[in-house]
């Protein structure tokens, strides 16, 4: 199952609005196949790893692993249901049951109702963190929210300015501007508020590694930033949220079908989801500048689960349980 989350996650960034799903298939304690689903609309993971298996026959005495129930229902691929029954395969171990009203144990009963073993639940709550974006749209009915500044040692995310000045101001070090934009390229959307679009002037695509961009919204309650902005050039300009609140843009994204949001500020906009109670994870990437006086970043009541290095910079990742 392991071997399954691992594959999976390779799928990250590019099955929007699709799940995370990874597939092994063991006989006689050897995996004979294996794959992961990469794009919504192409082959699932039980699909791409049954066709990996160069003896079909061999399927008629193996296990299949993997770490959501196959689905029952015709989509935009045939159900893996009716693929894992057809090839006789005579035992699966599932990590978690899928919550989507189409499957939601339709699957498991299919294959059970066909006379295949079937065991749910190895490392459930591993899987459940895996597709914790997928969990939240189909349990909670909005997208995986995901808080994201970079701060100084003394707890700034801007320096002073002067009225009407503009420009980023650089906090974090190289190394970690690199994770960002792959941070970037695994979320469906990004967002950032009015302040930060006009001073900042950021473009909030994916330059820096390989990977699709995400879809980008800016707040802009009166429909006034210029048009002249990064965020409104190219095929795929930036959506403008016309709402008030985090609980506004929310229902905004969730209504247009997005899967997960990185918040990317500023200040404000990042206060308004922490004071709404609306974040599922938060990460943070700490300089060891100071400069003193300035911007102060947002405050979260809780403690990270977890800090690791880059360069020399440190980021705290939070999650709400």
């Amino acid at each position: 199952m392991l071997r399954c989350f691992r594959l999976a996650s390779m799928g990250l960034g590019g099955t929007y609005p699709n799940p995370l799903v990874g597939c092994v298939i063991v006989h006689n304690d050897e995996i004979i196949g294996e794959g992961f689903h990469q794009r919504a609309g192409e082959a699932h993971a039980e699909a791409v790893a049954i066709e990996s298996v160069k003896d079909k026959d061999l399927l008629r005495e193996s296990t299949l692993y993997v770490n959501l129930e196959p689905c029952a229902h015709l989509g935009k691929t045939p159900p893996c249901s009716d693929l894992i029954i057809e090839h006789g395969i005579p035992r699966l171990v599932i990590c978690n049951t899928d919550p989507f009203h189409a499957v939601n144990g339709k699957g498991i009963e299919q294959l059970t109702t066909a006379g295949i073993a079937v065991t749910t639940g190895l490392l459930e709550e591993e899987g459940t963190r895996l597709n914790r974006r997928f969990f939240t749209v189909q349990k909670k009915q909005r997208p995986y929210i995901i808080l994201k500044w970079a701060q100084t040692a003394d707890g700034n995310m801007d320096k002073e300015r002067a009225p009407h000045e503009q420009g980023s101001f650089v906090i974090s070090g190289e190394p970690a501007q690199w994770l960002m934009h792959r941070w970037r390229s695994e979320e469906h959307a990004i967002m950032v508020g009015t302040r930060t679009a006009v001073v900042d002037n950021p473009r909030l695509n994916v330059r820096h590694v390989s990977g699709r961009d995400p879809i980008r919204f800016v707040v802009d309650r009166e429909n006034e930033l210029p048009d002249s902005l990064h965020l409104f050039q190219g095929d795929e300009p930036a959506i403008r949220l016309l709402s008030v609140d985090a609980a506004g843009w929310v229902q905004e994204m969730h209504a247009m079908g997005i899967h997960s949001i990185m918040v990317e500020g500023g200040a404000a906009t990042l206060k308004s989801f922490i004071d709404a109670d609306l974040w599922d994870e938060a990460r943070i990437i700490q300089s060891a500048q100071w400069i003193g006086h300035g911007l102060r970043a947002p405050q979260l009541n809780s403690w990270p689960n977890n800090q690791t290095s880059v360069g020399n910079d440190t980021i705290f990742t939070h999650y709400r349980e």
